[in-house]
């Protein structure tokens, strides 16, 4: 396997298990030092007491198969931490090339019962962790000349999904955030990308299959392994990627989507002004209804059995 990242270091949050495991490991494997974070906690933030992954643990695999690497328990979702994290880089390797931000929660809820706990904590670890961290690696990458971010998002904050409105809310604005963070930063060089991975994960575990439908869905989605996710990130801090940047790409076992962001897909002007009636006019004939996107999830709009 080629060590094309051999001089690079890259910092991953959210990679004591799962997909942020699998983007350290295999960064590591091509030759990257590796800051992996994780802070051990349950899908919904708790703390995890089974202790089953930690970001020491990853660092084990990477140190014995010849890589460098190095832990960070810190939980992401302040300022301080941002700021750690990235020290930690510099520190123990002097310099900072990659941020791949993964560390998430969930806390579903239909949204008429949801609390403001469960809304502030999602949005405080999954959007302000990321930009935390973006905020405190960007200076760097600016005096460099050089940097790559990929953002982890989800279908959820594309498309939206029953009972997450928290978790689609974040997603939804780390796109945007990324977005931004594209053109702030084109002029030093820097990329900045969303993916939406999926994977079977513990969170895929929470889904609880009410219908055939879904439950051919999870069975077709304990295929997709964390594993089929790392090669796009990866592809994303490369220099074959250096121009592509504030996009989001979605990956599905061998499968490799790029979503559609905001650009108009209809106009239509009427010169004397519109009114309800003539609006409904234009929706009732058709030419406005044809374009209006459809209130499907992703477990409708890819319900087709993953390449594997």
């Amino acid at each position: 396997m080629q060590k094309e990242f051999a001089d690079k270091v890259a910092l991953v949050t959210g990679a004591g298990q799962g997909i942020g495991r699998a983007i350290a490991l295999y960064l590591a494997e091509r030759g990257a030092k590796v800051v992996v974070n994780d802070a051990n906690l349950n899908a919904d933030g708790t703390p995890n007491s089974a202790n089953v992954a930690t970001a020491a643990k990853v660092v084990a695999e990477i140190e014995q198969t010849g890589g460098a690497a190095v832990a960070s328990s810190d939980r992401v979702g302040s300022f301080e931490t941002g700021r750690s994290l990235v020290k930690l880089a510099i520190d123990s390797f002097g310099q900072l090339d990659f941020v791949i931000n993964n560390a998430a929660i969930l806390r579903d809820r239909m949204i008429f019962n949801m609390s403001e706990d469960e809304w502030n904590d999602v949005i405080t670890t999954n959007l302000t962790g990321t930009f935390a961290v973006m905020r405190a690696a960007l200076p760097h990458f600016k005096e460099r000349k050089c940097g790559r971010i990929v953002n982890l998002v989800s279908t959820a904050g594309i498309m939206g999904n029953v009972r997450q409105a928290n978790y689609a809310a974040s997603k939804g604005g780390i796109m945007s955030l990324t977005r931004v963070c594209a053109f702030d930063m084109a002029r030093y060089n820097v990329t900045a990308n969303c993916v939406a991975p999926f994977a079977y994960t513990r969170v895929t575990e929470t889904i609880k299959p009410t219908t055939p439908e879904l439950t051919a869905y999870v069975e077709g989605a304990r295929k997709v392994l964390p594993a089929h996710v790392a090669p796009l990130i990866a592809y994303l801090c490369s220099d074959h990627a250096q121009a592509i940047t504030g996009q989001v790409l979605g990956v599905r076992g061998n499968e490799v989507f790029l979503f559609s962001q905001s650009d108009p897909v209809l106009s239509v002007v009427n010169q004397a002004g519109w009114t309800i009636e003539t609006l409904a006019q234009v929706v009732e004939t058709g030419w406005l209804k044809k374009g209006l996107t459809p209130l499907k999830s992703d477990l409708e709009v890819f319900n087709y059995s993953p390449f594997v």
